[in-house]
């Protein structure tokens, strides 16, 4: 479902690696320049309130994303819609803390309309930069690709989309002529493996791809210590397509170097921002939707007989199991080897308990289970201890989801996977979207994602 664009993310992020760096820190950048820019134009004082708003809003923009392979329109509804989420978290942590009253209102909106403006003037004219010399030839590197099989086509192709466009394939050397080698080889083999050092060194190769498996291991060697003779950088690209890359990432240990496959991208930074953030919303979120929790509570109470609130295991971060809250809506609780999934028309579901899992009002107590660190408010959703047992063993990669905390809400859900999955085919779909939201995990994201997810709230059919 997402293979060409995890490629290129995850094996060619050294070409776009300033690119990502200064996205990273582009729009935090420009959120709190804009902000003192707008106090400045105004005449307003910076005094503590303004400079602990300049902290926060660096903290929930940090990294930022990056917008310039996007198209003019995609950057403008992602930036819209990223920055109207942080300003209702901004708005959430003012009212909550009564901290409104400390910053003008004129000030405020100003920087409210300027901002989105400047960061979408500043991604166009990144984007101009990128396509300008992406059109300059001479500009350009140019990239050979070692060993003609399958894996070397998907390198040689991902090499021609990377939506840099600032690398240029060139060709292949292969010394097989079997059935092992790709038919699009044939018209742009170039050589043998005894012709890459020359050729690198007579046509100014900037990159080799080597893409020989690594049973070849002597005729790797010899062709290290051949190219090494070149300035050519040199990439290894080991036939990992049948393991779902999470995070892939090059580490040192004590001075080994160590190829991360499956990694959290919740790590240093990363995890104290996703921390951090979680404790801030959960906090504001669970003191504005207490009257909610109230009268949800009572509706449970009296709608049958049992406990208000159903605690199910589940597996959390690392596979452990976790108790998570959620208001009950059946007139039974499955919580043993064998859960039976909700369906539509359920017998079991109460009058009650099926309109707050419609709105999903049912999920409300987890956000205490998120202040408790079981949880998170974005991530792959936590199904039943029974469940994980059972497509463990149907679905490929399907614990890798387990490298995060668990979410309230998740990328599947807000792009249809949400209720029963009833096929194997849809869990499948659920778990890959999982592992999209893990490659690519952005605080952006999570921000879209909590977005989406109140619109479903109100409008999705799927759930019951």
């Amino acid at each position: 479902m997402f293979n060409n664009r995890n490629y290129n993310r995850t094996f060619f992020s050294a070409p776009q690696s300033v690119t990502s760096f200064v996205a990273a820190f582009l729009e935090p950048m420009i959120s709190v320049l804009s902000l003192l820019g707008t106090m400045a134009y105004f005449d307003e004082p910076v005094e503590r309130a303004v400079m602990a708003l300049c902290l926060l809003v660096f903290a929930l923009t940090f990294p930022g994303r990056n917008r310039f392979f996007d198209s003019r329109l995609e950057a403008a509804v992602d930036i819209t819609t990223s920055w109207v989420a942080m300003l209702l978290i901004l708005w959430l942590c003012g009212y909550a803390t009564s901290s409104l009253g400390f910053f003008a209102f004129r000030v405020m909106a100003c920087w409210a309309i300027v901002t989105p403006a400047l960061q979408w003037l500043v991604v166009l004219a990144g984007k101009s930069i990128l396509q300008h010399r992406a059109s300059q030839a001479h500009a350009r590197r140019r990239a050979i690709v070692v060993g003609a099989s399958p894996l070397g086509g998907k390198v040689a192709r991902a090499l021609e989309t990377n939506p840099d466009g600032g690398t240029e394939f060139v060709g292949y050397f292969e010394d097989r002529t079997d059935a092992r080698v790709i038919p699009e080889a044939q018209s742009k083999r170039l050589g043998g493996l005894r012709d890459v050092a020359n050729y690198v060194y007579a046509h100014g190769i900037h990159e080799v791809y080597i893409t020989l498996p690594l049973g070849s291991q002597p005729r790797i060697v010899e062709l290290l210590d051949a190219v090494q003779g070149t300035t050519a950088s040199l990439y290894f690209v080991p036939d990992v397509f049948g393991i779902s890359i999470i995070q892939g990432r090059l580490q040192d240990i004590n001075g080994v170097p160590v190829v991360g496959i499956c990694e959290t991208p919740f790590t240093g930074t990363n995890e104290l921002v996703k921390r951090l953030s979680d404790i801030v919303l959960a906090s504001v979120i669970l003191v504005l939707i207490s009257p909610i929790l109230l009268a949800v509570a009572i509706g449970v109470k009296l709608s049958s007989p049992g406990p208000i609130i159903f605690r199910q295991k589940r597996n959390g971060l690392d596979g452990e199991e976790i108790l998570v809250y959620k208001f009950r809506s059946m007139r039974t609780q499955d919580n043993g080897a064998v859960v039976k999934q909700a369906i539509k028309g359920d017998s079991r579901i109460t009058p009650f308990g099926a309109f707050i899992r419609k709105t999903s009002l049912d999920e409300l107590p987890q956000f205490i289970n998120v202040l408790q660190g079981r949880m998170s408010i974005v991530g792959p959703r936590p199904h039943a201890v029974a469940h994980n047992e059972e497509y463990r063993q149907l679905i490929k990669a399907y614990m890798v989801r387990h490298k995060v905390r668990p979410g309230i809400t998740g990328w599947a859900q807000v792009n249809g996977y949400r209720g029963e999955t009833e096929t194997i085919d849809k869990m499948q779909a659920r778990v890959e979207y999982d592992l999209e939201y893990l490659r690519n995990w952005s605080l952006g994201l999570d921000l879209q994602i909590i977005i989406r997810t109140v619109r479903l709230m109100v409008f999705d059919r799927n759930a019951y």
